[in-house]
Protein backbone atom coordinates (compact mmCIF):
# COMPACT_ATOMS: atom_id res chain seq x y z
CA UNK A 1 0.00 0.00 0.00
CA UNK A 2 1.53 3.58 -1.23
CA UNK A 3 1.79 6.22 1.68
CA UNK A 4 -0.94 8.55 2.49
CA UNK A 5 -0.78 12.33 3.06
CA UNK A 6 -2.49 15.03 4.06
CA UNK A 7 -2.92 15.94 0.16
CA UNK A 8 -4.04 12.64 -0.92
CA UNK A 9 -7.13 13.77 1.13
CA UNK A 10 -7.51 16.82 -0.75
CA UNK A 11 -6.21 19.51 1.10
CA UNK A 12 -2.68 21.05 0.22
CA UNK A 13 -0.86 22.85 2.97
CA UNK A 14 1.96 24.04 0.54
CA UNK A 15 -1.20 25.88 -1.61
CA UNK A 16 -2.14 27.43 1.74
CA UNK A 17 0.90 28.58 3.05
CA UNK A 18 1.63 30.07 -1.07
CA UNK A 19 -2.02 31.92 -0.31
CA UNK A 20 -0.33 33.57 2.66
CA UNK A 21 2.76 34.66 1.34
CA UNK A 22 0.73 36.09 -1.35
CA UNK A 23 -1.14 38.30 0.41
CA UNK A 24 0.99 39.34 3.50
CA UNK A 25 2.58 42.58 2.12
CA UNK A 26 -1.24 43.62 1.12
CA UNK A 27 -2.92 42.81 4.64
CA UNK A 28 0.14 44.36 6.14
CA UNK A 29 -0.02 47.45 4.46
CA UNK A 30 -4.01 47.76 6.29
CA UNK A 31 -2.54 47.72 10.00
CA UNK A 32 -2.54 50.44 12.26
CA UNK A 33 -0.25 51.38 15.12
CA UNK A 34 -2.77 49.38 17.12
CA UNK A 35 -2.08 45.96 15.31
CA UNK A 36 0.46 44.22 17.74
CA UNK A 37 0.63 41.01 15.70
CA UNK A 38 1.10 40.34 11.80
CA UNK A 39 -0.36 37.42 10.10
CA UNK A 40 0.59 33.94 11.28
CA UNK A 41 -0.11 34.11 15.31
CA UNK A 42 -2.95 32.29 16.38
CA UNK A 43 -5.00 35.38 17.35
CA UNK A 44 -4.40 39.18 16.89
CA UNK A 45 -3.72 41.38 18.87
CA UNK A 46 -4.76 45.18 19.02
CA UNK A 47 -4.27 48.23 20.92
CA UNK A 48 -7.39 49.76 22.24
CA UNK A 49 -5.72 52.39 24.61
CA UNK A 50 -5.07 55.09 21.83
CA UNK A 51 -8.46 54.53 20.68
CA UNK A 52 -10.60 54.51 23.84
CA UNK A 53 -8.39 57.59 24.90
CA UNK A 54 -11.25 59.39 22.41
CA UNK A 55 -14.37 58.26 24.13
CA UNK A 56 -16.16 58.79 27.70
CA UNK A 57 -18.27 55.74 27.60
CA UNK A 58 -16.71 53.52 24.30
CA UNK A 59 -19.18 50.62 23.38
CA UNK A 60 -17.88 48.14 21.18
CA UNK A 61 -20.19 47.26 17.89
CA UNK A 62 -19.80 44.14 15.90
CA UNK A 63 -21.17 42.78 12.98
CA UNK A 64 -21.38 39.11 10.65
CA UNK A 65 -21.89 38.75 7.61
CA UNK A 66 -21.36 36.86 4.24
CA UNK A 67 -20.89 37.44 0.80
CA UNK A 68 -24.19 34.69 -0.36
CA UNK A 69 -24.39 33.25 -4.18
CA UNK A 70 -22.39 36.63 -5.65
CA UNK A 71 -19.34 34.47 -5.15
CA UNK A 72 -21.48 32.18 -7.69
CA UNK A 73 -21.24 34.96 -10.36
CA UNK A 74 -17.43 35.88 -9.56
CA UNK A 75 -16.87 31.63 -10.56
CA UNK A 76 -18.96 31.93 -13.42
CA UNK A 77 -16.96 35.07 -14.70
CA UNK A 78 -13.23 34.14 -13.53
CA UNK A 79 -12.92 37.52 -11.72
CA UNK A 80 -12.90 37.19 -7.88
CA UNK A 81 -11.30 41.17 -7.32
CA UNK A 82 -14.05 42.79 -6.06
CA UNK A 83 -16.34 40.31 -3.59
CA UNK A 84 -13.63 41.23 -0.85
CA UNK A 85 -14.99 44.64 -1.22
CA UNK A 86 -18.58 43.69 -1.03
CA UNK A 87 -17.76 41.95 2.20
CA UNK A 88 -16.04 44.59 3.29
CA UNK A 89 -18.93 47.12 2.76
CA UNK A 90 -21.72 44.94 3.73
CA UNK A 91 -20.30 44.77 7.55
CA UNK A 92 -19.33 48.44 7.53
CA UNK A 93 -22.50 49.00 6.44
CA UNK A 94 -24.30 46.96 9.41
CA UNK A 95 -22.47 48.93 12.25
CA UNK A 96 -23.12 52.16 10.48
CA UNK A 97 -26.29 52.09 11.12
CA UNK A 98 -25.52 52.28 14.88
CA UNK A 99 -23.21 55.19 14.06
CA UNK A 100 -20.11 52.93 14.98
CA UNK A 101 -16.11 53.79 13.43
CA UNK A 102 -15.16 50.77 11.87
CA UNK A 103 -11.64 49.32 13.61
CA UNK A 104 -10.92 46.22 12.88
CA UNK A 105 -11.91 42.79 10.18
CA UNK A 106 -11.36 39.51 10.57
CA UNK A 107 -12.09 37.56 7.38
CA UNK A 108 -13.11 33.79 6.60
CA UNK A 109 -12.47 32.23 3.07
CA UNK A 110 -13.67 28.39 2.92
CA UNK A 111 -13.66 26.27 -0.54
CA UNK A 112 -13.15 23.08 -2.23
CA UNK A 113 -9.74 23.44 -3.64
CA UNK A 114 -7.26 26.23 -2.34
CA UNK A 115 -6.31 28.10 -5.48
CA UNK A 116 -3.29 30.65 -3.81
CA UNK A 117 -4.11 33.11 -7.41
CA UNK A 118 -7.69 33.39 -6.46
CA UNK A 119 -7.29 33.87 -2.37
CA UNK A 120 -4.97 36.47 -3.74
CA UNK A 121 -7.45 37.92 -5.91
CA UNK A 122 -9.87 37.92 -3.09
CA UNK A 123 -7.82 39.67 -0.77
CA UNK A 124 -6.63 42.55 -2.99
CA UNK A 125 -10.19 44.44 -3.28
CA UNK A 126 -10.56 43.30 0.72
CA UNK A 127 -7.36 44.85 1.75
CA UNK A 128 -7.82 48.52 -0.62
CA UNK A 129 -11.89 48.38 0.73
CA UNK A 130 -10.10 48.18 4.67
CA UNK A 131 -7.42 51.18 3.60
CA UNK A 132 -10.39 53.31 1.82
CA UNK A 133 -12.22 52.50 5.54
CA UNK A 134 -9.48 53.12 7.52
CA UNK A 135 -9.80 49.69 9.11
CA UNK A 136 -7.53 46.81 10.06
CA UNK A 137 -7.41 43.71 8.81
CA UNK A 138 -5.86 41.88 11.82
CA UNK A 139 -6.90 38.57 10.98
CA UNK A 140 -8.19 36.18 8.58
CA UNK A 141 -8.97 31.97 7.78
CA UNK A 142 -8.43 30.04 4.63
CA UNK A 143 -9.79 26.46 4.71
CA UNK A 144 -10.13 23.54 2.48
CA UNK A 145 -12.89 21.39 2.74
CA UNK A 146 -13.68 19.07 0.26
CA UNK A 147 -16.65 17.27 0.06
CA UNK A 148 -18.29 20.06 2.36
CA UNK A 149 -18.00 22.24 -0.61
CA UNK A 150 -18.52 21.38 -4.45
CA UNK A 151 -16.27 21.62 -7.00
CA UNK A 152 -15.60 25.34 -7.34
CA UNK A 153 -17.66 26.91 -4.71
CA UNK A 154 -16.29 29.51 -2.11
CA UNK A 155 -17.72 30.70 0.98
CA UNK A 156 -16.60 34.51 2.17
CA UNK A 157 -17.74 35.67 5.77
CA UNK A 158 -16.18 38.84 7.69
CA UNK A 159 -16.68 39.80 10.80
CA UNK A 160 -16.28 43.78 11.99
CA UNK A 161 -15.60 45.88 14.63
CA UNK A 162 -16.42 49.24 15.98
CA UNK A 163 -16.84 51.78 18.05
CA UNK A 164 -19.36 54.28 19.16
CA UNK A 165 -19.99 56.98 22.12
CA UNK A 166 -22.65 55.48 23.89
CA UNK A 167 -24.33 59.06 23.90
CA UNK A 168 -24.02 59.12 20.18
CA UNK A 169 -25.52 55.60 19.44
CA UNK A 170 -28.55 55.69 17.16
CA UNK A 171 -31.07 53.84 17.75
CA UNK A 172 -33.84 55.71 15.97
CA UNK A 173 -35.85 56.15 18.70
CA UNK A 174 -36.02 59.97 18.32
CA UNK A 175 -37.32 59.46 14.78
CA UNK A 176 -40.59 61.04 14.96
CA UNK A 177 -43.41 62.24 12.43
CA UNK A 178 -42.83 65.00 9.94
CA UNK A 179 -38.64 64.15 9.67
CA UNK A 180 -37.30 63.80 6.52
CA UNK A 181 -36.21 60.30 5.01
CA UNK A 182 -33.11 60.36 2.78
CA UNK A 183 -31.47 57.64 0.10
CA UNK A 184 -28.16 57.15 -0.79
CA UNK A 185 -27.89 55.47 -4.05
CA UNK A 186 -26.90 52.05 -5.03
CA UNK A 187 -25.21 51.04 -7.74
CA UNK A 188 -26.98 47.64 -8.21
CA UNK A 189 -27.71 44.56 -6.38
CA UNK A 190 -25.24 44.82 -3.51
CA UNK A 191 -25.07 41.65 -2.08
CA UNK A 192 -28.60 40.63 -1.93
CA UNK A 193 -31.06 38.72 -3.28
CA UNK A 194 -28.58 37.18 -6.01
CA UNK A 195 -30.59 33.93 -5.34
CA UNK A 196 -33.71 35.61 -7.35
CA UNK A 197 -31.31 37.12 -9.89
CA UNK A 198 -29.49 33.80 -10.81
CA UNK A 199 -32.75 32.59 -11.32
CA UNK A 200 -34.18 35.53 -13.41
CA UNK A 201 -31.02 35.79 -15.51
CA UNK A 202 -29.78 32.32 -16.36
CA UNK A 203 -32.89 30.46 -15.99
CA UNK A 204 -35.74 32.23 -16.92
CA UNK A 205 -33.77 34.59 -19.21
CA UNK A 206 -30.93 31.77 -20.35
CA UNK A 207 -28.83 34.64 -20.52
CA UNK A 208 -24.55 33.80 -20.02
CA UNK A 209 -22.64 36.05 -17.96
CA UNK A 210 -20.73 37.45 -20.93
CA UNK A 211 -24.02 38.36 -22.69
CA UNK A 212 -24.83 42.01 -23.49
CA UNK A 213 -28.14 43.37 -22.99
CA UNK A 214 -29.01 46.76 -24.39
CA UNK A 215 -30.20 48.80 -21.41
CA UNK A 216 -27.24 47.33 -19.40
CA UNK A 217 -24.00 49.39 -20.19
CA UNK A 218 -21.81 46.03 -18.98
CA UNK A 219 -21.99 42.15 -19.78
CA UNK A 220 -24.76 40.30 -17.18
CA UNK A 221 -22.14 39.34 -15.35
CA UNK A 222 -20.25 42.52 -14.90
CA UNK A 223 -23.11 44.31 -13.77
CA UNK A 224 -24.09 41.44 -10.96
CA UNK A 225 -20.73 42.06 -9.80
CA UNK A 226 -20.66 45.65 -9.46
CA UNK A 227 -19.52 45.46 -5.36
CA UNK A 228 -21.22 46.97 -2.83
CA UNK A 229 -20.97 50.87 -1.88
CA UNK A 230 -19.28 51.36 1.65
CA UNK A 231 -21.21 54.45 3.11
CA UNK A 232 -19.11 55.08 6.39
CA UNK A 233 -17.25 57.97 5.02
CA UNK A 234 -20.61 59.33 3.72
CA UNK A 235 -22.32 59.22 6.69
CA UNK A 236 -19.18 60.12 9.19
CA UNK A 237 -19.01 63.30 7.07
CA UNK A 238 -22.69 64.19 8.15
CA UNK A 239 -22.25 62.92 11.93
CA UNK A 240 -18.43 64.66 12.05
CA UNK A 241 -20.36 67.88 10.83
CA UNK A 242 -22.57 67.92 13.60
CA UNK A 243 -25.61 67.30 11.63
CA UNK A 244 -28.25 65.16 13.94
CA UNK A 245 -29.13 61.86 12.04
CA UNK A 246 -32.01 60.67 14.22
CA UNK A 247 -31.93 57.20 12.17
CA UNK A 248 -29.78 54.82 9.75
CA UNK A 249 -30.94 51.63 7.62
CA UNK A 250 -28.76 49.81 5.69
CA UNK A 251 -31.20 48.86 2.69
CA UNK A 252 -30.23 44.57 2.41
CA UNK A 253 -32.41 41.81 1.96
CA UNK A 254 -36.01 42.52 2.24
CA UNK A 255 -35.40 45.81 0.55
CA UNK A 256 -37.20 48.77 1.96
CA UNK A 257 -40.15 47.70 2.51
CA UNK A 258 -38.66 45.41 5.38
CA UNK A 259 -35.19 47.68 6.59
CA UNK A 260 -36.56 50.73 7.31
CA UNK A 261 -38.99 49.48 9.93
CA UNK A 262 -36.00 48.00 11.43
CA UNK A 263 -35.25 51.31 13.16
CA UNK A 264 -38.55 53.61 12.84
CA UNK A 265 -40.34 53.34 17.08
CA UNK A 266 -43.99 52.62 18.01
CA UNK A 267 -46.09 55.01 16.23
CA UNK A 268 -44.09 55.63 13.20
CA UNK A 269 -44.46 54.40 9.69
CA UNK A 270 -42.77 55.65 6.14
CA UNK A 271 -44.26 57.00 3.42
CA UNK A 272 -41.83 57.24 0.39
CA UNK A 273 -42.08 57.82 -3.06
CA UNK A 274 -40.58 55.88 -5.49
CA UNK A 275 -40.33 58.49 -8.36
CA UNK A 276 -37.71 60.27 -6.04
CA UNK A 277 -34.80 58.94 -7.19
CA UNK A 278 -33.57 57.26 -10.76
CA UNK A 279 -34.52 53.86 -11.27
CA UNK A 280 -31.33 51.27 -11.94
CA UNK A 281 -31.46 49.42 -15.30
CA UNK A 282 -30.62 46.26 -13.96
CA UNK A 283 -33.89 46.50 -11.54
CA UNK A 284 -35.80 47.06 -14.94
CA UNK A 285 -34.37 44.52 -16.67
CA UNK A 286 -35.03 41.71 -13.99
CA UNK A 287 -38.83 42.59 -13.25
CA UNK A 288 -39.59 42.30 -17.29
CA UNK A 289 -37.60 38.65 -17.74
CA UNK A 290 -39.74 37.26 -14.72
CA UNK A 291 -42.84 39.52 -15.45
CA UNK A 292 -42.38 39.93 -11.37
CA UNK A 293 -44.96 42.77 -9.57
CA UNK A 294 -43.23 45.80 -8.22
CA UNK A 295 -44.24 44.93 -4.77
CA UNK A 296 -42.01 41.69 -4.99
CA UNK A 297 -39.00 43.55 -6.24
CA UNK A 298 -39.09 45.97 -3.43
CA UNK A 299 -39.44 43.67 -1.16
CA UNK A 300 -36.25 41.58 -3.40
CA UNK A 301 -34.00 43.97 -4.06
CA UNK A 302 -33.00 47.64 -2.70
CA UNK A 303 -34.34 49.31 -6.49
CA UNK A 304 -31.41 52.12 -5.99
CA UNK A 305 -31.25 53.08 -2.42
CA UNK A 306 -28.77 51.66 -0.44
CA UNK A 307 -28.79 53.32 2.81
CA UNK A 308 -31.71 55.19 4.28
CA UNK A 309 -30.91 58.35 6.82
CA UNK A 310 -33.78 59.98 8.87
CA UNK A 311 -33.14 63.51 9.74
CA UNK A 312 -35.13 66.76 10.39
CA UNK A 313 -36.50 68.71 7.89
CA UNK A 314 -34.23 71.48 8.41
CA UNK A 315 -31.26 69.31 8.25
CA UNK A 316 -32.15 67.86 4.56
CA UNK A 317 -30.09 70.73 2.58
CA UNK A 318 -27.09 70.67 5.19
CA UNK A 319 -26.42 67.36 4.45
CA UNK A 320 -27.02 67.29 0.70
CA UNK A 321 -24.49 70.14 0.61
CA UNK A 322 -21.94 67.94 3.07
CA UNK A 323 -22.28 64.93 0.80
CA UNK A 324 -22.04 66.57 -2.29
CA UNK A 325 -18.97 65.25 -3.89
CA UNK A 326 -19.32 61.83 -2.08
CA UNK A 327 -22.84 60.52 -3.26
CA UNK A 328 -26.29 62.13 -4.56
CA UNK A 329 -28.79 62.58 -1.75
CA UNK A 330 -32.32 61.97 -2.65
CA UNK A 331 -35.44 63.13 -0.37
CA UNK A 332 -37.42 59.81 -0.79
CA UNK A 333 -40.11 60.44 1.73
CA UNK A 334 -41.34 61.43 5.18
CA UNK A 335 -41.85 59.84 8.28
CA UNK A 336 -45.69 59.82 9.23
CA UNK A 337 -48.37 58.68 11.87
CA UNK A 338 -50.87 57.59 9.59
CA UNK A 339 -48.94 55.02 8.07
CA UNK A 340 -47.96 51.54 9.52
CA UNK A 341 -44.09 50.12 7.76
CA UNK A 342 -43.27 51.70 5.03
CA UNK A 343 -46.00 52.81 2.40
CA UNK A 344 -45.48 54.35 -1.48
Amino acid sequence: MSKLDYKSAGVDIDAGNEAVERIKSGVKSTFTSNVLTGLGSFGSLYDLKPILDFYKNPVMVQSIDGVGTKTIIARKLGKFDTIGIDLLSACANDILVMGARPLTFLDYIANDKLDPAVIEEILSGMVNACRDTGVSLVGGETAEMPDTYLPGEHDLVGIITGVVEKDNIITGEKIRPGHAVLGLPSNGLHTNGYSFARKLFFEVGRYDVNDSIPELDKSVGLTLLEPHINYTNHVFAALDAGVDIKGVAHITGGGLVENIPRILPDGCGVEIQKESWPSLPVFDVMQSIGNIDEDEMFRAFNMGIGMVLIVNLKDVNGVKDLLKGLTDVYEIGIVSSSVIGVNF
